[in-house]
């Protein structure tokens, strides 16, 4: 099949949405389907990070509305459509699309290019006109979108169809027997996502002393990465810019410090207790539900991350173990195959 992926990333809006449609793709291209990649050159995106065919759109200068998605899109959903019905080719099996700004406005524009549409969500806040929806999120469920989507489409809710690269479900089982023999935190890993624009990472890394081995990992986006490494640089810390192995890092670590979004599956996969700030209102929905049910802790300061590590140091597995128990029974890291399953057979 040849499939399309219409996707951005930038220092605004992160890199989440592409990365998953990156896993995506990848999986789609392992059964030699044809990809390519529609993006719009937006500040602060990660357009180098696509290995396959990517065709880029140009910037608008000086768009700015107040809608917050419309502002991440960086146009109209109007041109948008018409430019991306100018970058695809005539014979689009499947337009695979991920923006919180894209309605059924834009997809019934694009109706004509491709013989089926399917929509990456989270929100379940708008109408849409596609034939396959995905919302990886734990909690989501049929009743969000009813009235929303076309009586035909066919929805793939859940953390069962988390689109997570195969490292980690590949870890997965090594990850939580070391999960079971952790008594005490050594080792912290802190990932922000692709921009941490609040430099959340910087403050959080001093709250932790000598006595942790602590990984930072930032995006080539992040427009604190050279204050970090300059208070890293006689530290026990080490600084890593666009990681390729999450996984393993993720692996090695005993707690993360994050932020809530796609990552959240990541962590949960491998069983890694997590301090996790909402960064973005788009996360909000999860993170609490995810803290309520207690795979996860959210945190509001500095002074709550300090309290928590040392509380979590105290009680050693007894706080520790229920979170791994929690978050594990979450997400198995299988999704992108299953995803593709029901995009092939669709």
């Amino acid at each position: 099949m040849n499939i399309v992926f219409r996707v951005d990333s930038s220092a605004q809006m992160g890199a989440g949405h592409l990365m998953r449609c990156l896993t995506l793709a990848d999986e789609l291209q392992k059964q030699n389907h044809k990809i390519t990649f529609i993006c719009r050159e937006l500040k602060g995106n990660l357009i180098d990070l696509i290995k396959h065919n990517a065709l880029v759109l140009p910037m608008i200068n000086d768009f700015q509305v107040d809608d917050l998605y419309l502002n991440w899109l960086g146009t109209t959903q109007e041109q948008d459509a018409q430019q991306t019905i100018q970058a695809m080719s005539e014979n689009t099996d499947y337009l695979i699309v991920d923006s919180y700004a894209l309605d059924i406005t834009w997809h019934r524009q694009l109706r004509g290019c491709a013989k089926k549409i399917m929509v990456i969500d989270d929100l379940a806040n708008r109408q849409f006109d596609c034939d396959i929806l995905l919302n990886q999120n734990l909690g989501s469920k049929k009743e969000d979108y009813q009235n929303k989507i076309p009586q035909s489409c066919k929805l793939l809710l859940g953390c069962n169809y988390a689109l997570l690269r195969p490292e980690f479900s590949k870890l997965r089982k090594q990850a939580l027997e070391k999960r079971k023999k952790t008594k005490k935190i050594k080792n912290i890993f802190i990932s922000m996502g692709g921009s941490d624009n609040k430099n959340i990472a910087y403050e959080a890394l001093q709250q932790l002393d000598d006595k942790f081995n602590v990984v930072v990992v930032l995006g080539d986006s992040s427009p604190h990465n050279a204050m970090i490494k300059s208070y890293t640089k006689d530290k026990n810390i080490e600084v890593i810019i666009n990681a390729n192995n999450m996984a393993e890092l993720m692996l090695n670590a005993d707690l993360a410090i994050g932020a809530g979004g796609a990552t959240t599956w990541e962590r949960c996969c491998l069983g890694l207790p997590s301090l996790v700030f909402v960064t973005a209102k788009n996360q909000e929905k999860t993170s609490i539900y995810l803290d309520n049910i207690g795979a996860i802790c959210i945190v509001k300061s500095m002074l709550e991350v300090q309290e928590k590590i040392i509380e979590l140091q105290q009680k050693g597995c007894i706080a520790i173990e229920p979170m791994i128990q929690i978050s594990s029974s979450i997400c198995d890291g299988a999704g992108s195959e299953k995803v593709v399953a029901e995009i092939v057979d669709f």
